[in-house]
């Protein structure tokens, strides 16, 4: 009940926003264009990216793939980030929507903000779409991310192969708890560890907005608590996971930690050994598919999909394409770097650059 008052007030303030007037200005992390070629789909597309802080991939990765598919295809697009501020979000969306984008793809910063921009711009005849996190409760007309289950269960994997059978201790430092790919991340790794009995589940606590400050606070009190009796954690991403790892190291410890996004800390710290393994999604298959799904609707065709995806909240089964990920650990690392995961100079950088030449990345 308690989501459903939240919902409902931020549908209110997000109509005072879509009702008022409003200049097209951007904000300052924003970038549009169009390409001359194509012409047969009209219309303009926006997106939405959530932040700068919980992953170096939305612009690093995923805006410059963004706007190279959009260009590749010749439709305009304005993509802005919202800087992890759910008001700026509403407003970059009023926006958009008044300055003509007529299908707009949002990555939730949490699914009642969410719900209530894609309503409001749904009410004003514009198509939406959720990237990489489902909107719970919400209405957008197609959902395009990586089978996040999948990611979970390979993040699972990787731990217990770095573990083996031995007894062992896992904590759990589970993504934002108002993230629902984050619920998805942990119901894949437990759907896995679970089933070994030689491991036991001695903490696990979400970190909210995936802040890296408050998953070291949240770790440390897990090790503390445990008496640093933990042989393994499940990190939710790499950014969760370095956190925790500085407190692992100044215990003079190492245990199998995981990760996700193949960031370039990430890939660093599977190099030094510090990290078990993270999962790679790559951008580019991310935003080609949102691309494609959206240059559909601008051309009022029926986009591709793989499936459904289950929306508790809203009690329906929205359209989806969803994504193979990929596990990376120091036996591919080589591979997917040069397959364009990260860039070889950003990874093989100082203390890393003796041991990229060990592992064979050039």
């Amino acid at each position: 009940m308690k989501l459903r008052r939240r919902t409902l007030t931020t549908a209110l303030s997000v109509g005072l926003l879509f009702g008022a007037a409003a200049c097209g200005g951007s904000s300052n992390n924003s970038s549009s264009g169009s390409s001359s070629g194509g012409g047969t789909a009209s219309g303009k597309v926006g997106v939405i990216l959530p932040d700068t802080t919980s992953s170096p991939r939305w612009e690093s990765q995923d805006r410059p793939k963004l706007e190279a598919a959009f260009k590749a295809a010749g439709v305009q697009y304005d993509i802005q980030n919202a800087q992890n501020d759910a008001q700026k979000m509403q407003t970059i969306a009023q926006q958009m929507v008044t300055g003509g984008v007529t299908v707009l793809a949002i990555v939730n910063l949490d699914s009642a903000s969410g719900a209530a921009i894609e309503q409001q711009a749904k009410q004003q005849g514009v198509k939406t779409i959720d990237y990489d996190r489902l909107t719970l409760g919400g209405s957008a007309d197609y959902y395009v991310s990586y089978d996040n289950t999948k990611v979970g269960e390979l993040q699972g994997q990787g731990l217990q192969k770095c573990l083996g059978d031995k007894p062992a201790n896992i904590a759990y430092l589970d993504g934002s708890p108002d993230d629902n790919n984050a619920t998805l991340f942990s119901n894949g790794a437990h759907s896995v560890l679970d089933k070994v009995s030689n491991y036991k589940k001695v903490a696990e606590q979400a970190v909210p907005k995936w802040d890296a400050v408050q998953a070291q606070t949240i770790f440390e009190q897990m090790y503390t608590q445990a008496g640093g009796n933990i042989q393994g954690l499940y990190a939710a991403n790499d950014t969760l996971a370095n956190a925790a790892i500085q407190t692992i190291k100044r215990n003079n410890q190492k245990i199998p930690v995981t990760g996700q996004d193949a960031a370039v800390v990430g890939l660093q710290n599977i190099l030094a050994g510090d990290q078990c393994m993270t999962v790679w999604k790559p951008a580019d298959g991310e935003a080609k598919a949102l691309s494609d799904t959206a240059i559909a609707l601008l051309k009022g065709t029926t986009p591709k999909t793989t499936g459904t995806a289950k929306d508790p909240e809203g009690n329906r089964e929205v359209k989806a394409i969803l994504l193979d990920p990929i596990s990376v650990t120091k036996d591919n690392l080589a591979d997917v770097i040069s397959k364009g995961a990260q860039s070889a100079s950003d990874v093989c950088t100082g203390e890393f650059a003796a041991m990229c030449q060990t592992a064979g990345i050039k």
